[in-house]
């Protein structure tokens, strides 16, 4: 089996499939539009570009998952505001967001301590010790970007959570309270799909596909601070990091 080279969109034997061609006729008028404004009714858009309307659902369709067009029940679809584009750096999420001019928040879903089970190896634990879990929304202007569970040694950490409702930043709080320092990290990206919990946490669609980031922090000394498991919206929000030789 081939794989056969594409050069913007068109593949070399030059069959384009039709939804497409809409495809990149929306584009177009989105860009015409510009954020926030209603898509014209699917009749007229199919009357337009002389297609069915499930050539262009599929067009839309598409859009929607890649985060070009914000669909509401009852109300339409609209021309969706561009992606966040996040720094993949070590520090707080809060501070990147505000730097996008963004208002970050959080919304705390869980708060546990369990056995740190297959965990302990990565936070350089026993398998029975215990482990603080804090799982939470991550909000940019009250829109859900992604969902965060952080897992951190009792040992280590006694009294994490006293005065700390998790709503602000763990970094700054861990920080403050016991002087950490965040050193290095060792991070892993893929694209995985939302289970049926995470969907509705996320207010989204479980078919959407999602960017999974498992992170483990080390402070100066090498020693684990953290296990981050942040699960993010793909249609919303993207990652971008500077390379040097």
């Amino acid at each position: 089996m081939t794989v056969e080279a594409v050069r913007g969109g068109v593949p070399e034997h030059g069959r384009v499939p039709k939804y497409y061609v809409v495809k990149s006729q929306l584009l177009n008028l989105l860009a015409e539009l510009g954020e926030g404004a209603l898509l014209p009714a699917e009749r007229d858009l199919a009357a337009a570009y002389g297609v069915a309307r499930s050539t262009l659902r599929q067009a839309i369709s598409e859009l929607t998952m890649e985060g070009r067009l914000r669909a509401y029940r009852g109300r339409g679809t609209f021309v969706a505001a561009p992606k966040l584009v996040q720094p993949l750096a070590l520090r707080s999420y809060t501070e990147a967001l505000r730097e996008m001019g963004r208002n970050p928040s959080r919304r705390v879903v869980t708060v546990e301590t369990i056995p740190a089970g297959s965990l302990a190896g990565e936070l350089g634990v026993g398998d029975a010790d215990e482990v603080l879990h804090l799982e939470r929304v991550l909000l940019a202007d009250d829109e859900q970007l992604g969902l965060e569970s952080t897992y951190l040694p009792v040992n280590r950490f006694p009294g994490l959570m006293d005065g700390y409702d998790g709503t602000t930043s763990l970094y700054q709080h861990m920080s403050a309270r016991y002087g950490l320092t965040y050193a290095s990290a060792v991070e892993r990206i893929e694209t995985v799909l939302a289970s049926p919990r995470e969907a509705m946490l996320l207010g989204t669609n479980p078919a959407q596909p999602m960017l999974l980031m498992q992170r483990v922090s080390s402070d100066p000394e090498g020693r684990p601070i953290e296990r981050v498991r942040s699960l993010y919206r793909g249609d919303r929000i993207g990652f971008e990091t500077h390379l040097r030789a």
